[in-house]
Formats: structure tokens, C-alpha cells, sequence
């Protein structure tokens, strides 16, 4: 904020504007979520309209990942030199001009029938673009909120995932289904420039006399507890980054195949498909919120991730026994089914919001960009490389050894994740 601005008006804006920087936060992320989580709940559609197969929707849903993966550390560097606003402003506009780009190019249309290479450049294009989102709008949550808060602050955040996950999942097939591929790209594109609105509105530096005493605090907090290295040396900070990135096999699974699974093996219709996956990111989102208060207050950020894990594990072992029990074409077990991938689904999405915090909090706040970006890049590396191993996976040996596989990497991010007993979590700030 300009400095000729009075004391009191950047004080109150310090009180109450900081929700508005959350709800950018917010919006950025779940309008871009809608993209990259509502995308793949099309798989049905993107078979027929575009006349591929599980081998090829595994390359098109991976090129989303590794489009965000690719770019993800360089938005972030790119956001601790520039400032959150301005990538976030970048990035959200090239995005919907992107999608909009795919509208009008990359969208089956009579006879026209684009190629995988064509569809896969495209899906390219939106993932790099679109990678902006994460670290920016995560970086002006850490400078806009407390310690002691900043932990529901960023789950709240990331709720926008799940959220914007299950907005495609409930929209997106119906509209390609009913009006074509160019209706969803155009809506995902619309959404975004809507964002890019609000964040040129309200997405702003903390105010001059609230920010000083913020800088005066974390720097205090920092020389205490940041480490004087770099986040890309900190192995802490890999440590828990690649355990969020094996946790996210599961979560992916359940993401971008859940739907091919359901239609196929569990012979559910539309209306299932689309209410299960709904759930599932509702159900995440719910979590996400409840699992950042509930740490803020026991500072056991490391503790809970370690559970999810665990937990996760021990969901997805079942699914696949009773996968390989039941054989194909039970359309009766179908609600068994989608009830176990919706059980499945939000334990593995649940941990999002506290391991970003712990991350963020690992760096410090002017470092929280690159950070944030090296557990996305982890994050969304699995993203590109999920889709890929599936259809090969189910070449080999079917439905039960992908959810068998699910569970096992959720074990395997167990010991991946710090210990909780050097957990960085603090006590909570008052009201």
C-alpha cells in the first residue's frame, strides 16, 4: 500500500483485507483445479470424441502434470523475485488464453477430429501456464497471516483443489457429454480470467504499518527457527516434498482413473460416477479445513501427514482385495465401490494443506515460493508419471494391482516424511 495512506486506513485494511488475499488464494487455485483435477473426470468422453485409448488418456492426463511439474520451480523463484501479484497475474491470464486457445483449436467438431499430439501440446501448454498459481497465491497467504494461523489460512487454500476438483467433476462431463469439448474449455478459460479480476482487485502487499510489524516478527521467528540455507539444500524440506509426492500416487489414481474404473469394471452410469467424484473432493476439502485448525492447535503437522499415510494404506489394501474377489461386470457392487474409492479418495488428498504450511514454515516467508514449489513440482512429477504407469499397470494385472499399488506407495511415504518429533509446529495464535 502507498505510504501517503494514513495509519488507521492500513491498519484496518491489515485486519480485514487478508481474507480477501486468502479468497484470491482461494479462487486462483480452484479455478485452475477445475482444469487439471475436472479435466480427467471427461475420461469417458475424451475416449469417444477424440477416439483414443487408456494407453493415450494416460499420456494426455500425464502431459497436464508434467506441464506443471516442468514449470513449478521457476514460478516459484520467479515469484519470490517479482512478488506473488504480479506472477499470479501472469499466469492466470496466459492460462485462460490458453484454454481459450483450445477452444477453438484442440475441440472435436463434425469431422474434425484432433490428434493426440495436438491434444497433448495443448494440455502442455495449460499445465506450464497454469504451474503460476500454486506458489504465488501460497506465498501471499504466508505474508498476509500469523504463525499459528497460517496453517488453516493454507488449508484453506488448498481446499480450492478439491473444490475446484469437484466443480469439474459435477460439470465438466455433462458438458461434454451435451455441448462438445470447446464448451468446457471455454468455461475453465472464463473462469480463469474471472480470477485474474479479482486478484488485480484485491491481491495487494500487506499494508505499510502492519507489514513492518509482520517482517519485524517473522524476521525474529526466522533467524529462530528458518534455516540459513537454501531451500534446495534443506533436506527437510526434500524429505517432505518427496513424501508428498509419493503420497500423491494414491490421490492420483483415484483422480484421473476412478471414472474409467467405475465405468468399466463396476459398470456404474453417469450420475454415479460424477456424484462419487464429487465426493471425494468435497469430503477432501472438509478435511483439508478441519486437519489445518487442528494442527495450528497441536503443532503435529508432521505427525498427521505421517497418519495419512498410513491410513491411506490401509484403505486402499481392501479396494484391491475385494477388486480382485468380486471379477468384472457386478453392476450391483458398483455403490461398494464408489463408496470405497470416496473413503479412499479423501485420505489421500486430506494432507495437502498442512504439508504446503510445513514447507512454507520450513523456509521462511521470504522463501516460501521456492519452497512451495519444490513440493509441487514433486507433487505434480507424480501427476505426470501416475496416468502413464496405470494403463501398463492394469496391462499387466488389472484393477487389483493398481489400488494394491496405491496402498503400497502410501506405505512407502511413511518413513519418507520427517519424524514428528522435530515437528515445527507452534502453538496457536489468539483470536
Amino acid at each position: 500500500m502507498s505510504g501517503h495512506r494514513s495509519s488507521g486506513a492500513s491498519s484496518e485494511r491489515g485486519r480485514g483485507h487478508r481474507w480477501k488475499v486468502l479468497g484470491v488464494g482461494f479462487a486462483a487455485n480452484a479455478s485452475f483445479s477445475a482444469a487439471f483435477s475436472g479435466i480427467p473426470t471427461t475420461a469417458v468422453f475424451i475416449r469417444s470424441g477424440y477416439h483414443v485409448d487408456n494407453h493415450a488418456l494416460g499420456l494426455l492426463f500425464g502431459m497436464l502434470g508434467l506441464g506443471i511439474a516442468v514449470s513449478e520451480l521457476p514460478w516459484g523463484v520467479l515469484t519470490d523475485r517479482w512478488g506473488d501479484r504480479r506472477v499470479l497475474l501472469l499466469g492466470l491470464g496466459l492460462t485462460a488464453a490458453a484454454l481459450a486457445a483450445m477452444a477453438v483449436f484442440v475441440s472435436p467438431k463434425g469431422a474434425y477430429v484432433p490428434g493426440v499430439p495436438m491434444l497433448a501440446a495443448g494440455l502442455l501448454l495449460v499445465g506450464l501456464l497454469g504451474g503460476s498459481v500454486n506458489g504465488s497465491s501460497g506465498r501471499a497467504v504466508m505474508a498476509w497471516f500469523r504463525e499459528g494461523e497460517r496453517g488453516l489460512a493454507m488449508s484453506i487454500r488448498q481446499t480450492a483443489v478439491p473444490a475446484g476438483g469437484g466443480i469439474g467433476a459435477l460439470v465438466l462431463p455433462a458438458l461434454a457429454a451435451w455441448h462438445g469439448f470447446a464448451c468446457v474449455y471455454g468455461v475453465l478459460a472464463v473462469l480463469c480470467a474471472v480470477t485474474a479480476g479479482f486478484a488485480w482487485r484485491w491481491l495487494h502487499e500487506p499494508p505499510a504499518v502492519e507489514g513492518a510489524a509482520r517482517a519485524t516478527h517473522a524476521t525474529r521467528e526466522e533467524a529462530r527457527t528458518a534455516p540459513p540455507v537454501s531451500p534446495l539444500r534443506d533436506i527437510r524440506i526434500w524429505r517432505t516434498a518427496l513424501g508428498m509426492g509419493v503420497l500423491c500416487v494414491p490421490q492420483l489414481s483415484v483422480v484421473t482413473f476412478a471414472t474409467v474404473f467405475l465405468h468399466d469394471f463396476g459398470r456404474a452410469g453417469l450420475l454415479t460416477i460424477s456424484i462419487t467424484m464429487a465426493a471425494v473432493q468435497t469430503g477432501a476439502a472438509i478435511m483439508r479445513v478441519w486437519s489445518g485448525h487442528w494442527t495450528d492447535r497441536h503443532g503435529n503437522r508432521r505427525a498427521y501427514m505421517r497418519a495419512c499415510s498410513l491410513i491411506t494404506a490401509l484403505l486402499f489394501a481392501p479396494l484391491a482385495v475385494l477388486t480382485a474377489g468380486v471379477g468384472a461386470s457386478h453392476a450391483a457392487m458398483a455403490i461398494v465401490f464408489a463408496a470405497m474409492i470416496v473413503l479412499g479418495g479423501v485420505s489421500a488428498s486430506a494432507w495437502h494443506g498442512v504439508a504446503y504450511t510445513e514447507l512454507a514454515t520450513l523456509a521462511g516467508t521470504s522463501r516460501a515460493g521456492t519452497a512451495l514449489a519444490i513440493g509441487n513440482t514433486c507433487v505434480f512429477m507424480t501427476m505426470f508419471l501416475t496416468p502413464l504407469a496405470i494403463p501398463l499397470v492394469l496391462s499387466v494385472g488389472s484393477w487389483p494391482l493398481v489400488w494394491a499399488a496405491g496402498s503400497l506407495c502410501a506405505l512407502l511415504a511413511l518413513p519418507v516424511f520427517p519424524r514428528a518429533a522435530v515437528s515445527r509446529g507452534v502453538k496457536p495464535a489468539q483470536a
